[in-house]
């Protein structure tokens, strides 16, 4: 039996426009979902929407700030008014730190910008995405948490802290609505191959070698690995998981 057929039903997907939210959006389309992809990069969107066409699936591609809670309540009635009903939600957006730095020399500027995003981004979208799951009886939202959400990163107090608070956040919702059928989840990546990493490794062999040297398996993983996640999480077969953070890292937390 295939517990992640989502014909007919409809997934919301932030941070779409590359690495791990296309290749969620395009595996939610494979499986029959109709998929609203929302980036603050128009180009990287409309690749995202043309790829699912190209799979024969229904995207929509919506420009979408969510730190602007006026621009997540209109990409998400942009995806109701499109597809009618909204089922699915992956709140991945998020960015990187742009130089690490102790936590006493930390830049405000860079700590409200990383906080804003990748913490407050992710609330700001819930707020939203919940009242619209409860009109359909039930439903699952993914947050995109990091291997930097269970253990400390030297030098990176603010992304350390927004992936933490990802989980709490995605802890407390998920009590005030399990008993209304929204299951509520994270997951927890590891380094993975992504446009992200690139500017992280600095897009060197050296720098490449140094990431994958943190890895037990020897490898970064993939976007997709991260995705078959995420679509598991919001298949039947997940029914019974509700505020779990799903760490996938080849072991690198667990040395």
């Amino acid at each position: 039996m295939n517990n992640q057929n989502f014909t007919g039903k409809v997934a919301f997907v932030t941070g779409a426009a590359s690495g791990i939210g296309r290749a969620t959006a395009l595996a939610f389309a494979r499986e029959g979902a109709h998929v609203a992809i929302a980036d603050i990069s128009e180009p990287g969107n409309q690749e995202t929407a043309r790829m699912i066409e190209d799979l024969g699936g229904r995207a929509i591609a919506i420009k979408c700030d969510v730190t602007r809670s006026e621009d997540v309540k209109a990409a998400l009635d942009k995806t109701v008014e499109a597809f009618g009903q909204l089922d699915f939600a992956f709140n991945n957006a998020g960015i990187e730190p742009r130089k690490a730095a102790p936590t006493a020399e930390y830049d405000e500027e860079e700590w409200n910008r990383i906080i804003d995003i990748n913490l407050r981004g992710v609330f700001l979208c819930m707020k939203q995405e919940i009242p619209l799951i409860l009109k359909q009886g039930s439903g699952a939202i993914v947050n995109t948490s990091s291997g930097a959400g269970i253990i400390g990163i030297k030098g990176s107090p603010a992304y350390t802290a927004a992936k933490h608070g990802v989980l709490g956040l995605t802890k407390a919702a998920t009590l005030d609505y399990a008993a209304q059928n929204i299951r509520i989840n994270a997951v927890c990546p590891g380094y993975i191959d992504t446009p992200m990493m690139g500017r992280f490794t600095g897009d060197t062999d050296e720098g490449r070698a140094k990431v994958i040297a943190e890895e037990p398996v020897g490898r970064m993983g993939t976007p997709e690995e991260i995705a078959a996640a995420v679509l598991w999480l919001c298949s039947d077969a997940a029914a019974f998981m509700i505020g779990h953070a799903m760490v996938i890292d080849g072991g690198q937390t667990v040395q």
